[in-house]
């Protein structure tokens, strides 16, 4: 009798992301014709662009192509969270602080679970933003309510024994067998399912008080998806469709400007937070009716991911962008998006050049390097020509696989349904990414290093391959791959 198949890290990562989806399409039917737009818009934008729509990644890749966001309350289920992440083969990547990335009450601090590998990155690129709960600033909760919040978390289990149980072993073992990797999925899916279970509205709406994002978190016993991101090609097209089929977005693409040089870091809009309906439990024990408006459609561009002084260079126009467009709303009130999203193009026109080429060479953006051997037509004495072929690499941008507080922050504050409350003369509590590594028990990865990692190794390989000294490839053999 056969043995049952071996699903590895990457199959459990895909299939999670196919049962997420699935889940989250039958309890938010907008998610499900976002899919079916950015479809549209994927195919459209293959067929005017042909190969080059697949610069960033195959097509095949694009379309299957997902990021989550969940919220948890505290360092044990953060750790928690790590280990089922880390039984699919995603590593925490990066550190961001939403606490003073936006004007209005976010007082979480989050990490990436994603696959770190080149070849895995290609297999499924499923990540996860992950936020949680800083309980103890100040400028959110004041003593008492921590100490109530805390008590509230510590008493809630968010994944049961058996589902940490499978991960540990399929981290340990580098997959599960097939019946064992089903019980994992089935389980790991249902963890983040919207719980039917009735909310306390007197707790939940204290929270909500300081931040409903606080209080999605805190103010219920379990977790769930907040939101499962597609990938587009074109989001400006698919905003438009969005609206077309008469569904509210938000106001604004979050991120980088829409213009004619190279597509960099990463756009994100979303359709505004639908009121779901949800039972509430009243001080007198009473169940009622109600509605919550915390989750949301957000769909994605990926650009090129940027050197450190690419991304110098972004935070820099991005300040320039803030203080033109409140000089220019303050000359007139009646400044519209429009007029902004013209602003950042010209800030954007004089900070990044207009072609891939120019982005590698003035080290802005990173690069990969694949080798090849070009045929090269040189002058003979005879006055004929004879082809000879020439060792050389083609440059291919890397895709930006990380994520911009300020542009997570953007999204959650353009869905909330106030801006909380946020005392900033209080001290804020200091969280780093040495703290965050701690609460994981596990090392945090830097992205930068990530990307460098992918260069150097492609040098390598490249150099390898054409018999050359890797110093020398990116000069004496480069080729112009890359010319957009």
């Amino acid at each position: 009798m056969p043995a049952p198949a071996f699903l590895e890290p990457w199959q459990l990562r895909a299939a999670f992301a196919r049962s997420l989806s699935d889940m989250y399409g039958k309890e938010v039917p907008a998610y499900t014709t976002l899919l079916d737009v950015s479809h549209e818009v994927n195919a459209d934008f293959v067929t005017q662009h042909g190969a080059d729509a697949e610069r960033l990644g195959s097509i095949a890749r694009v379309t299957a192509e997902r990021h989550g966001a969940i919220r948890v309350g505290t360092p044990t289920e953060m750790a928690q969270v790590a280990r089922i992440f880390g039984a699919m083969g995603m590593r925490p990547v990066g550190f961001y602080d939403l606490r003073d990335a936006s004007s209005s009450s976010v007082p979480v601090i989050s990490t990436a679970f994603r696959p770190i590998e080149r070849s895995e990155l290609a297999r499924n690129p499923f990540r996860v933003f992950t936020s949680m709960l800083v309980t103890a600033d100040r400028r959110f909760f004041t003593a008492d309510l921590e100490q109530r919040l805390e008590n509230f978390l510590g008493a809630r289990t968010l994944f049961g024994p058996e589902l940490l149980a499978l991960a540990d072993r399929a981290e340990a073992e580098g997959g599960l067998p097939e019946d064992q990797a089903a019980e994992f999925l089935r389980l790991a899916t249902a963890a983040f399912e919207l719980s039917a279970e009735p909310v306390d509205q007197a707790w939940y709406r204290e929270l909500e008080a300081v931040s409903a994002v606080a209080a999605d978190i805190g103010g219920i016993a379990s977790t769930h998806i907040n939101h499962l991101t597609p990938r587009v090609l074109d989001i400006d097209d698919l905003y438009a469709r969005m609206e077309a089929r008469g569904i509210t977005m938000i106001d604004a693409i979050q991120g980088p400007p829409d213009w004619e040089g190279p597509d960099v870091l990463l756009r994100q809009t979303s359709f505004r937070a639908l009121a779901e309906p949800r039972t509430f439990r009243t001080a007198d024990g009473e169940i009622i009716s109600d509605a919550l408006r915390v989750r949301f459609g957000e769909v994605e561009a990926r650009g090129i991911a940027l050197t450190r002084a690419g991304r110098a260079a972004y935070d820099a126009a991005v300040v320039e962008i803030d203080e033109a467009a409140a000089a220019a709303r303050a000359d007139d009130p009646g400044f519209t998006e429009a007029q902004r999203q013209q602003l950042a193009r010209a800030v954007w026109q004089k900070t990044f050049p207009t072609t891939e080429a120019a982005l590698a060479d003035q080290e802005l953006g990173w690069f990969t390097y694949e080798p090849v051997v070009e045929p090269v037509e040189t002058q003979v004495s005879t006055g004929s020509t004879r082809e000879s072929r020439v060792p050389a690499v083609v440059r291919q941008p890397i895709v930006y696989e990380d994520f911009l507080p300020r542009s997570a922050a953007g999204i959650f504050q353009s869905n909330l349904t106030s801006d909380g409350a946020k005392d900033a003369s209080q001290e804020g509590t200091e969280r780093d990414a040495d703290w965050m590594a701690g609460a994981l028990g596990r090392d945090l990865n830097d992205p930068f290093d990530l990307y460098a990692d992918q260069v150097a190794r492609s040098l390598t390989a490249a150099a390898e391959t054409l018999g050359v000294d890797p110093a020398t490839l990116t000069t004496t053999h480069r080729t112009t791959g890359a010319t957009r």
